[in-house]
């Protein structure tokens, strides 16, 4: 019973299942990292001071457009 190859290619099957899956996790783990690391803080003022700038360009746009 012991040596049951059906019990011993079950647990390859599964081993090799963990294997790839613990892989495929590993990958998805890395993208994400390395995507919040291109992520730039914002604060409230930079938010504000980018919503002052395209505010102030669109009055340009408008005054252009007359």
């Amino acid at each position: 019973m012991a040596n049951d190859p059906d019990r011993n290619d079950a647990k390859s099957a599964r081993e090799a299942r963990l294997k790839s899956a613990l892989r495929d996790n590993l990958k998805r783990r890395k993208s994400q990292a390395r995507g919040r690391a291109g992520m730039a803080i914002v604060t409230p003022d930079d938010d504000a001071r980018a919503r002052d700038d395209a505010s102030s360009m669109d009055a340009h746009r408008r005054d252009d457009d007359r």
